[in-house]
Formats: C-alpha cells, structure tokens, sequence
C-alpha cells in the first residue's frame, strides 16, 4: 500500500510537469498577480471571498507566511497569539458541553493532529454563528477550517526542502521527600491518629546516611539513572510545486523522529515516527469544466514499554504514587551470601539480569514499573491514514451568467492497531544480614516466573471511515456596475464510522445563501440551513436554522473616500438561531429506558427467582434540538494605509434547550432510589449565555531598511447559566446567575488551634477531627458544616481563560527576522487538588507536608497536619487549595537569516536561510512552579531548535 501511495503522488507530479512544456508558449506573465490575489482570498463556508468581504465573526492567519519566520511542530500551537476569537480550547468559549468545534481540512471533517504545519497554506477561524449555519448542526460551536498548500502557475519546479533539529527540554518535576524524611514523617502521621511508629530509628538513619541502598532503598524515580537530561525530534520536508494555467501540482513529503526521556531496558528505545505524503493536483480542462484531486497518506509509528492495558505499567503515573522506600528496582548478585546455594540456583537460572543486577520486588510489588521497563517486553502502535478527495466545478454562464456549479467528494480510512510482545518475568524479594560488617542476602523469595513466549500480541485494532459529500449552486452577478448578487444553494453531508461505536456520527443539512451589496457600501446576507437529526423522535428530526448580516462600510462613502486617514472601515451586525443536536448525548434519549441488569430479584414460588426490569427514564417524544441563539458586532478598520489595522467582534449567544432528567417538575415519587429506577424522562430545560468581545489589532511600520509589525489578540467571554433544573434551601446556592465553569466551594477559615476546638465543630466530612485540620464557615448558621455550604468560589475556565491574550512581535532587518510571541491566560482560578497537594493514608509524600501543622509550626503552617487515615475533612475543594491560574507565558523566540542573493547566484539553489528558535520558554505567574510541574504525566518542555531551508 506504501508503494502505491507513493507512485500515486509521483506520477501526480510527473505529468503534471509534463503538460507545461505542452503549453510553453502560453505566458506565465500573470502568475505573480493571480498570485497575488489567491492569497487576498478566505476561505469561508463553501467559497472563498476577499478580505474586504467579510461581514464579521471570521478571523485568518496566513499560515504559509507565518512559516517563514515561526517554525511550528505542531499546528494548533499558540495559535491564539495570532487571532481573536480562539482561546487555545474553544471558539468564544463555546466547547465543552458534549462537542466542540468542527474542524475541516479542505472541507472535510478531519482531524487537525494529521496536518502538519509544513502542509497548510491557511487556516480559517469561523465563530459567528452567521459564519458556520450553512455546515449544520455539527458546526453549532464554531469552525476552524485549514486549507492545505495548492500548486501556483509557474515557469519552472520549484522544490522547497527543510530540515529541523531540536531537543526537548524538562521544564521541572515534582519534587518528593527521600526515603528517610518520609518515614519519619509517616511516623508523625500515625502519631497524629494515635498509632505506634512503623519505621524504626534504626532505618530511618540507614536511609539518611546512604548506607547500603539496595537494603534501604532511596528510590528517585526522576534521577539521571532512568531519566535522560533532553530528547531530540528531527525531521525533513520536500515540496514541489508548478504547473500552468491547464495543470497546476504540488507534493509534500515529510518525515519526523521523535525520541523520549527514558534511557533504561526496552524503553530506552522507545521512539515516535510519522512519514506523511500529500499531493494535489488542479486542472483545467476546458473554459468551463475544472477539476482536482487531493491525496494524503500518513504512516505513524511509535515504540514503547509495556503499555498500561497490559501490565497496569504507566511511569509518570507511578513516579507520583510509590513509596521512596517500597524496593530496590535492582539489586548486584554480588550481594548474594556464596553459601547461599537456593540464591546461586535462582540466579543461575535466572534470564533477567542486567549489568550484574536481579530485578528486585516485594510481596505486594510483584509487579512495579522498572521490572516491567527491563523484561516485561515492548509494544508498538501502528497508525496508517489515507484520505482521498476529488471536486470538479462547472460554469454555467452558458445557461445563465454568474451561474456555476460545485461537487466534491471524500474517502478517508484510518486503521490503527498494536502489536507487543509480553514476558512474564520474576522478582526477588531479599532478606538481609550482616556479616563482618558487611550486607548480606541470605534468603529470596522468588514471586512469579522468567517466560517469553516469543507470541506478537495484537489489540487495540480500530478501523475507522469518513465518506463526505457537498454540492452547491453558485450564482454571483454585478447588475449595473454597483448592484452585486450572491447565492448558494448547498447540499452537505458526512459520515463517521468508528470502532466499537454502534451508531456513525452523521451530519447532514440542506444550505441556502443569499447575499446583497450595494457598490461595496451595503450588505445584506441571509444564510440557512435546513437540518436533520436522527437522535430526535419522528416528527421532531427537521428544523431550520436562519442567519441574517447587514453592514456598512463607511470607507466607500463619499465622505471618506480618499481619506489619508481611513483606508476601510466596516461595521456588521449579525443574528442567529442555529439547531443543533451535539448537545444531545446520545442517541434514543426521548425513549422510556428499562433495565434489567440491575433489576431485583424476587420470586413468586419457592426456588424462583426472576429479575425485574425497572424503569430507568421516562418517555419523551417531545425532545426537540438545542438552540444557539446569537447577535454579534463586527468592526474593521484600516487606517493611515495599512499601519494599523483591527478587527473586534461584539456577541452575544444563548444556548437554550439543554437536555436534564428534572427534579423540580416532576414529583420525588417519579424516582427512587432503592432499587435505583426512575419515571422522570429528558427535557429541554437548561439555558447557558455566553457574552464576550474579541479583537485583533496589528501595527505595521518601515523604517529605512528596518520593518516592524506588532499584532495585539485577545478574547474575553464570561459565562452564565440562565436557567438550571436545581432546588436548594439557600440562595447562595443556586447555580443559576452564576458563571457555567464556576467552582464551589467550602470557605476556609484556617487550622484548629486544639483538639478541644476540633471536637465541638460540627463538620460532616468523615473522620476525627484534631487541632491542625481545616475548619470552614457555617454560611447558613444551621449549626453543620456540610455540601450545604458550599459557595462559589470563581471560574473555573473550563473552556479556555476568561481573558486570553496574544502579542506577536516581528523585526526585519536586511536578512534578519526575529520573531517572538507571548500568550496569557487570566481570570481564572483552580484548585490544588492532585496527589502532589492531597496527601492522605500511605500515600507519596511531596516537599509541600514539610510546612505541615504541628504544635511547634502553628502560626507558620501551610499545610494541614498529617494523617495515615483518609483525611475527607481537609481534602475538599475550598478556598484553602484554591489558587489563581492567571499567566503569561513566553511561547516563541526565533531569529532567521535569509542568505544574499548575489551568494547564491552562482548555484542551483535560489533561496536559503537558517533560523534557530526556543518555544515554550518560560512562565510569569505567581503560581509558576505549580502551573510548569506535571504530576503523574511526562513533564511539560521546552524545546530548541536549529534549521534551514532551501529552495530550488
């Protein structure tokens, strides 16, 4: 299959470049200015206008320029430093409900992690909802639509070529106690819930002073014997390009390696690869008939350890859970007493030993990570993607002028599946003595057995299509120089099927488009779109969902045509109801449920027994879809030619219809709760509004043979649910009029100072409590600390910040560029709540316990007093843990040179330049340390990197 999707592209290439010598007299004169003017279009829903044709609610980064001066490895990184209306997660806030945007690569739903940013010409951010209607249901919160690198007419090949290497970085790791600190403070804990010591002095000062740490293991899972310092990604890209006006081409082969931080046993092996191949070719075949094909394969390939599906074997997961002082990963056979025979035998039989070393354990770790790492065996992940698609479009002038037609249609396989091999192995759990002075192991206890059966295991196969469809009519006409037409009429679908999913997530809806203006001035445009959804009972599956924009651009008036001032300035305004059924969890929600798993079983005679079936949800054949009502602002401007430019949209949507059981409409005898069944059916009951504002201001300027350019984004939303199914005692509580990302919370108010004063709260959270536990405030005075007083804390931003802010930087002098980025992310806040901060029972403790409460440390404390019990009254959710997530972060740094021309001239290459860059710098926060350190994951990085491009 490798081999035909390579020749595919190939010949693609090779007759494309075969027909220009056909046509070599033709000129190539206005390949410059069609150039030129491809690059003024955007994409939008189904076609592509001029910039100064859009009527808000769109943004667009010309990825191809960015390129130039950004190097990317990823294609959605940062890139809500470079537009409004994009926060890093959502499109004005809109994801998180059950779905989120729509991504389309060339009109095609797919996924944004198979483009790499070396393919993409554009890249599209719709967020109106004036701007998505036409694409359905699916595209109810927005869409980014990438458009991939097409050929341009030329005289000749030009091939690009790119190569990168660079090397990731930790930023930082979590930081926990060694073995000896622990003890002594799990000793502390037992103190504190009136338990014996578990851990002797004796060991305690055999682990601080490093004696013997195979008898008294220290284990540091992120020291330099199991972690490497950086990790290096490399990677090449070849492009070719040309054609003419009858045959346009272009190819994109590329191919990444990727390493990984460990450098012990099978896993200092571990790699990821991807080799991609995209082509395209466009034609034209006669004065009215042109067509093109679009192909990409990609062959994804990744080596690793054992995986957590087969052994439970996760690193990063048990570096935050183990115990420094559990067992020593390998223990020197040396160590083994020689008149030890049963040890000697072991060993001699044993297949598993690495420079001098058996794999050590306990009885309750048979099974730990570096064993499995060292002789659990491997896996590798196989990924092959092929998408296909093939449009042609007519004009109709022939028929009628301004009349054309539009048919595209797609493929896409995806097929993904693991292969391993799976040893069994043995560990030895050691018991010593001392001998002289000198440690000795004189007893083994073997757990398990040393197996390879030499099988490949096969799982985890997913097979996955996407068959899309989309047809429209066009017609665009100037009646009388100054009267412009515009309309579709569109046909569009798509199909997903998946692995173990029994139903194939479907779209399918009927568009209409019809726009007006008036010499440029006025605009009217009314977009809709007729909807279907299967997960709606009969009678209820079809709505239509209307769109209508007016707006003025002032610029084309007479008073300020010919302004030195105002180059553009328009202003929109937009509403919107858009149905949509992406809200809807599931399919057959509007039917009564009954289960009988779960029934009770009775009988009626003696030895029956039989199960009910109960009811779980209550019919409702009146479900109907959810509604995104909208009415956005848009204002562009350019002024005094081009040096400051400024895009800002106004909105504001209501999401209405969201589907609950309710508990406040229906009786409390619809349900019950033993056995658990339920008469109380779905409705459409819960409102969210989302308002918001998003901007996009660029300055450009050129001073003698210096260029600048600074571009300021940002996007601030606030959230509100409008309306929620909820009863509660108290107003504070209710979550209507408060934000829909908001946290709640108990209100803190410090450690108390005794056991006496402990005692008397009332607090209802499990446990004894003690001086140097939390207490929280009694909000309503009801004499019992409990979920009843919980208030709300803040945002939680769950959708992206409540304020995302983006500033580019960009100084040309000669042959240097710099470039810099900077994101930031503020008005939210979090809750310190992971296992590095919420250290109960016998869990791993972190460098945080040290400012623990005691006695001694009570007007200091930072931290509750310790416990080995579960500790439900300190770890809840308040104002204690709770921290502000606000940051800037320092995303990009890059300095490119572009050689002279003059020392190319004698070469075959006509362009190079090298370029060395950082991303993902550094942090400014208050809470920097917290927000850089991953617990129980790979550790975020920082990555360098040097590269270079050439064209020919």
């Amino acid at each position: 299959m490798k081999h035909i999707y390579i020749k595919f592209i190939s010949s693609t290439v090779l007759l494309a470049s075969m027909a220009c010598p056909l046509i070599a007299q033709e000129a190539v004169g206005n390949a410059a200015k069609d150039t030129e003017y491809a690059d003024s279009l955007v994409q939008i829903a189904f076609r592509k206008v001029s910039k100064d044709q859009l009527l808000g609610g769109v943004s667009v980064i010309d990825f191809k320029k960015l390129q130039e001066k950004n190097y990317n490895t990823y294609t959605q990184d940062n890139l809500q430093g470079y537009v409004g209306g994009w926060n890093g997660n959502s499109l004005w806030g809109m994801d998180g409900d059950n779905a989120g945007y729509l991504v389309l690569v060339d009109g095609i739903p797919r996924s944004m992690d198979n483009v790499l940013p070396s393919e993409i010409d554009q890249i599209t951010f719709l967020k109106g909802a004036s701007a998505v209607v036409l694409y359905g249901s699916r595209a109810a919160k927005g869409v980014i639509y990438i458009t991939t690198k097409r050929g341009q007419i030329s005289d000749k090949l030009q091939i690009d070529v790119r190569a990168n290497t660079g090397f990731y970085v930790p930023k930082s790791y979590p930081k926990y106690l060694g073995s000896a600190e622990y003890m002594t403070l799990y000793n502390e804990a037992r103190a504190n819930d009136g338990l014996a010591p578990l851990y002797s002095d004796q060991e305690i000062y055999n682990s601080a002073m490093g004696i013997n740490p195979y008898r008294y293991p220290n284990l540091d899972y992120y020291s330099g014997d199991y972690l490497k310092k950086t990790y290096n990604r490399s990677d090449v890209t070849a492009e070719f390009s040309g054609g003419n006006h009858r045959a346009r081409y272009y190819a994109n082969i590329g191919y990444y390696r990727q390493g990984d931080l460990f450098n012990f046993g099978e896993v200092a092996d571990n790699y990821t690869s991807r080799l991609n191949i995209r082509g395209n070719v466009d034609l034209t075949i006669n004065d009215f008939i042109s067509a093109y094909a679009n192909a990409n394969a990609t062959f994804y390939d990744a080596r690793s350890g054992v995986t957590t599906e087969e052994n439970g074997a996760d690193y990063w997961a048990e570096a935050a859970t183990m115990r420094p002082n559990r067992f020593s990963p390998l223990i020197p056979v040396s160590y083994i007493d020689p008149n030890y025979a049963a040890g000697n035998d072991f060993m001699a039989a044993n297949s598993n030993i690495f420079n001098g070393c058996f794999l050590g354990g306990t009885q309750v770790d048979q099974r730990n990570i570096f064993a499995d790492y060292y002789a659990g065996g491997y896996n590798k992940y196989t990924s092959r993607q092929f998408q296909f698609d093939t449009g042609i479009d007519f004009d109709l002038a022939s028929i009628t002028k301004g009349l054309s037609f539009h048919f595209q249609f797609a493929v896409d396989y995806n097929t993904s599946y693991n292969t391993s091999y799976n040893n069994d192995y043995a560990v030895y759990a050691p018991t010593w003595a001392n001998y002289n002075s000198s440690d000795m192991i004189t007893t083994l206890n073997k757990y398990g057995n040393d197996t390879k059966d030499g099988v490949q295991n096969i799982s985890g196969s997913t097979d996955n299509q996407t068959i899309a469809m989309s047809a429209h009519f066009d017609y665009n006409r100037t009646f009388n120089k100054f009267h412009n037409v515009s309309a579709m009429l569109i046909a569009n679908g798509f199909q997903q099927t998946n692995s173990g999913v029994y139903h194939k997530t479907s779209n399918a809806n009927l568009g209409v488009q019809l726009g007006y203006n008036y010499a440029n001035k006025y605009f009217a445009d009314f977009s809709g779109a007729a909807v279907h959804s299967a997960k709606l009972a009969e009678g209820h599956r079809n709505a239509f969902s209307p769109s209508l924009t007016l707006a003025w651009n002032l610029a084309n008036e007479d008073f300020l045509k010919g302004s030195s001032v105002v180059d553009d300035l328009q202003i929109g305004l937009s509403g919107s109801i858009l149905n949509q059924d992406i809200d809807i969890a599931s399919y057959y929600m509007y039917m009564q449920a009954l289960d009988h798993a779960t029934g009770e079983y009775w009988g009626w005679y003696d030895g029956a027994s039989e199960r009910s079936a109960n009811s779980m949800r209550g019919a409702n054949e009146d479900l109907t879809f959810v509604k995104r009502k909208e009415v956005a602002l848009n204002l562009r401007t350019s002024l005094w030619n081009k040096l400051v430019t400024a895009d800002v949209n106004f909105f504001v949507n209501s999401t209405e219809g969201l589907l609950v059981q309710s508990s406040t409409l229906y009786p409390t005898y619809f349900t019950c709760y033993y056995p658990e069944s339920s008469f109380v059916p779905y409705i459409n009951y819960n409102n969210n509004r989302r308002t918001g504002i998003d901007f996009s201001v660029n300055f450009n300027k050129k001073v003698g043979e210096a260029e600048f350019s600074l571009g300021l984004n940002g996007t601030y939303y606030d959230t509100e649910a409008t309306r929620v199914d909820e009863t509660h005692a108290d107003a504070y509580q209710y979550h209507a009029g408060k934000p829909i990302d908001g946290v709640w919370g108990l209100e803190c108010e410090g450690f108390f100072a005794t056991d006496e004063e402990a005692a008397a709260a009332n607090q209802s959270f499990g446990g004894t409590l003690k001086a140097g536990d939390l207490k929280y405030k009694d909000q309503n005075n009801d004499g019992v600390i409990d979920s009843k007083d919980q208030i709300y804390l803040g945002k939680g931003g769950w959708y992206g910040a409540p304020l995302t802010l983006g500033l580019n930087f960009t100084a040309k002098w000669k042959g240097f560029t710099f470039f810099a980025l900077a994101t930031g992310g503020f008005g939210a806040i979090g809750m310190k709540n992971n296992s590095y901060w919420w250290v109960y029972g016998d869990g791993k403790y972190s460098e945080v316990v040290r400012n623990r409460w005691t006695p001694e440390t009570a007007s200091t404390a930072t931290y509750p007093r310790l416990t080995t019990l579960t500790g439900d009254n300190n770890f809840q959710n308040s104002t204690f843990w709770m921290y502000k997530t606000d940051r800037i972060d320092i995303a990009k740094l890059q300095l490119t040179y572009d050689l002279p021309k003059n020392l190319l001239n004698k070469t075959f290459i006509s362009d190079a330049s090298v370029y060395i860059s950082g991303s993902n710098l550094f942090t400014i926060s208050k809470e920097r340390e917290y927000l850089e350190m991953n617990v129980g994951t790979a550790p975020q990085t920082r990555f360098y990197n040097l590269g270079v491009k050439l064209t020919f």
